[in-house]
Protein backbone atom coordinates (compact mmCIF):
# COMPACT_ATOMS: atom_id res chain seq x y z
CA UNK A 1 0.00 0.00 0.00
CA UNK A 2 1.13 3.16 -0.49
CA UNK A 3 1.77 6.28 1.67
CA UNK A 4 -1.52 8.38 1.91
CA UNK A 5 0.61 11.09 0.10
CA UNK A 6 1.22 9.03 -2.50
CA UNK A 7 -2.54 8.41 -3.12
CA UNK A 8 -4.52 10.17 -5.72
CA UNK A 9 -7.71 8.39 -5.36
CA UNK A 10 -9.50 10.07 -3.28
CA UNK A 11 -11.78 7.24 -2.22
CA UNK A 12 -8.70 5.21 -1.06
CA UNK A 13 -6.95 7.94 0.40
CA UNK A 14 -9.99 8.53 2.61
CA UNK A 15 -9.88 4.89 3.12
CA UNK A 16 -6.44 4.82 4.01
CA UNK A 17 -6.51 7.76 6.82
CA UNK A 18 -10.07 6.08 8.25
CA UNK A 19 -7.92 2.99 8.88
CA UNK A 20 -5.34 5.36 10.37
CA UNK A 21 -7.89 6.94 13.04
CA UNK A 22 -9.86 3.81 13.89
CA UNK A 23 -6.30 2.61 15.30
CA UNK A 24 -5.71 6.00 16.97
CA UNK A 25 -8.90 5.57 18.71
CA UNK A 26 -8.12 1.73 19.25
CA UNK A 27 -4.49 2.56 20.67
CA UNK A 28 -5.53 5.44 22.87
CA UNK A 29 -8.60 3.12 24.25
CA UNK A 30 -6.46 0.26 25.50
CA UNK A 31 -5.07 -0.12 28.48
CA UNK A 32 -7.75 2.35 30.04
CA UNK A 33 -9.26 0.13 33.01
CA UNK A 34 -13.21 -0.45 32.72
CA UNK A 35 -13.38 2.36 35.30
CA UNK A 36 -11.93 5.26 33.54
CA UNK A 37 -13.10 3.95 29.98
CA UNK A 38 -16.78 4.46 31.78
CA UNK A 39 -16.31 7.78 33.51
CA UNK A 40 -15.33 11.46 32.68
CA UNK A 41 -12.98 13.89 34.07
CA UNK A 42 -14.27 16.75 31.31
CA UNK A 43 -17.10 19.19 32.06
CA UNK A 44 -19.13 18.16 29.22
CA UNK A 45 -19.40 14.19 30.71
CA UNK A 46 -19.31 12.10 27.95
CA UNK A 47 -16.68 8.88 28.66
CA UNK A 48 -14.30 7.04 26.41
CA UNK A 49 -16.75 4.67 25.69
CA UNK A 50 -19.17 6.58 24.72
CA UNK A 51 -17.47 8.48 22.16
CA UNK A 52 -16.03 4.87 21.27
CA UNK A 53 -19.95 4.12 20.62
CA UNK A 54 -20.29 7.26 18.81
CA UNK A 55 -18.19 6.97 15.83
CA UNK A 56 -19.76 3.17 15.79
CA UNK A 57 -23.03 4.85 15.37
CA UNK A 58 -21.68 7.73 13.23
CA UNK A 59 -20.59 5.88 10.53
CA UNK A 60 -23.47 3.73 10.17
CA UNK A 61 -25.22 6.52 9.87
CA UNK A 62 -23.10 7.98 7.01
CA UNK A 63 -22.31 4.83 5.00
CA UNK A 64 -24.55 2.48 5.92
CA UNK A 65 -27.89 4.49 6.23
CA UNK A 66 -26.57 7.06 4.57
CA UNK A 67 -24.82 6.59 1.33
CA UNK A 68 -26.51 2.66 1.00
CA UNK A 69 -29.76 4.70 1.88
CA UNK A 70 -30.45 0.82 3.78
CA UNK A 71 -32.91 0.70 6.70
CA UNK A 72 -30.88 0.22 9.79
CA UNK A 73 -32.51 0.08 13.21
CA UNK A 74 -31.63 2.40 15.81
CA UNK A 75 -29.48 4.97 14.19
CA UNK A 76 -29.37 6.93 16.66
CA UNK A 77 -28.63 4.04 19.12
CA UNK A 78 -25.64 6.21 20.45
CA UNK A 79 -27.75 8.82 21.80
CA UNK A 80 -30.94 6.64 23.11
CA UNK A 81 -32.52 7.32 19.90
CA UNK A 82 -32.47 11.11 20.35
CA UNK A 83 -30.53 12.58 17.96
CA UNK A 84 -29.95 15.71 20.15
CA UNK A 85 -29.33 13.56 23.52
CA UNK A 86 -26.68 12.81 24.97
CA UNK A 87 -24.25 10.21 24.50
CA UNK A 88 -25.31 6.78 26.41
CA UNK A 89 -24.17 3.34 27.10
CA UNK A 90 -26.19 0.12 27.27
CA UNK A 91 -25.02 -2.27 30.25
CA UNK A 92 -23.55 -4.98 27.40
CA UNK A 93 -21.24 -2.13 26.17
CA UNK A 94 -17.74 -3.11 26.54
CA UNK A 95 -14.55 -1.72 24.58
CA UNK A 96 -13.98 -4.78 22.48
CA UNK A 97 -17.77 -5.40 21.67
CA UNK A 98 -17.68 -1.40 20.66
CA UNK A 99 -13.84 -2.16 19.09
CA UNK A 100 -15.21 -4.90 17.00
CA UNK A 101 -18.11 -3.45 15.64
CA UNK A 102 -15.59 -0.12 15.31
CA UNK A 103 -13.78 -2.22 13.00
CA UNK A 104 -16.75 -4.18 11.18
CA UNK A 105 -18.23 -0.72 10.34
CA UNK A 106 -14.93 0.23 8.68
CA UNK A 107 -15.11 -2.71 6.70
CA UNK A 108 -17.93 -2.23 5.46
CA UNK A 109 -17.42 1.05 4.29
CA UNK A 110 -14.26 -0.11 2.20
CA UNK A 111 -16.35 -3.17 0.73
CA UNK A 112 -19.61 -0.26 -0.14
CA UNK A 113 -17.03 2.60 -1.24
CA UNK A 114 -14.11 0.80 -3.45
CA UNK A 115 -13.95 1.57 -6.82
CA UNK A 116 -16.87 3.50 -6.48
CA UNK A 117 -17.15 7.34 -7.78
CA UNK A 118 -16.81 10.04 -5.79
CA UNK A 119 -19.02 12.30 -7.18
CA UNK A 120 -21.80 9.77 -6.82
CA UNK A 121 -24.81 11.01 -4.85
CA UNK A 122 -26.53 8.89 -1.76
CA UNK A 123 -29.70 7.76 -2.78
CA UNK A 124 -32.86 9.09 -1.49
CA UNK A 125 -34.87 6.87 0.84
CA UNK A 126 -32.29 6.22 3.92
CA UNK A 127 -30.75 9.25 5.58
CA UNK A 128 -31.73 11.39 3.06
CA UNK A 129 -34.75 12.70 1.08
CA UNK A 130 -34.88 13.70 -2.53
CA UNK A 131 -33.22 17.08 -2.45
CA UNK A 132 -30.18 16.81 0.29
CA UNK A 133 -27.85 14.00 -0.90
CA UNK A 134 -24.54 14.40 -0.28
CA UNK A 135 -21.78 13.09 -2.93
CA UNK A 136 -19.50 10.02 -1.34
CA UNK A 137 -16.48 12.03 -1.66
CA UNK A 138 -18.63 14.34 1.27
CA UNK A 139 -19.77 11.74 3.23
CA UNK A 140 -16.05 10.09 3.29
CA UNK A 141 -14.55 13.76 4.27
CA UNK A 142 -16.73 14.65 7.02
CA UNK A 143 -16.78 10.86 8.70
CA UNK A 144 -12.69 11.69 8.35
CA UNK A 145 -13.21 15.01 10.25
CA UNK A 146 -15.46 13.42 12.81
CA UNK A 147 -12.40 10.51 13.45
CA UNK A 148 -9.85 13.23 13.59
CA UNK A 149 -12.03 15.40 15.95
CA UNK A 150 -12.79 12.60 17.97
CA UNK A 151 -9.17 11.52 18.33
CA UNK A 152 -8.21 14.38 19.65
CA UNK A 153 -10.47 14.52 22.19
CA UNK A 154 -9.30 11.25 23.46
CA UNK A 155 -6.00 12.48 23.47
CA UNK A 156 -6.72 14.97 25.96
CA UNK A 157 -9.00 12.17 27.94
CA UNK A 158 -6.03 9.82 27.68
CA UNK A 159 -3.66 12.87 28.82
CA UNK A 160 -5.91 13.41 31.94
CA UNK A 161 -6.35 9.82 33.08
CA UNK A 162 -2.90 8.78 33.17
CA UNK A 163 -0.28 11.20 31.70
CA UNK A 164 0.15 9.21 28.02
CA UNK A 165 0.39 11.28 25.07
CA UNK A 166 1.04 11.61 21.60
CA UNK A 167 -0.42 8.96 18.81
Amino acid sequence: MKPAREVADTIELHLQYLDRYRGIVETKLTGLSDADLRSSRLPSGWTPLELLKHLVFMERRWLRWGFTAEQVEHPWGDSADDPDGRWTLEPGDTLDGLLTQLHAGGEFTRQVVSGADPAASAPAGGRFGTDDRPTLNWILFHVLQEYARHAGHLDVARELVDGATGE
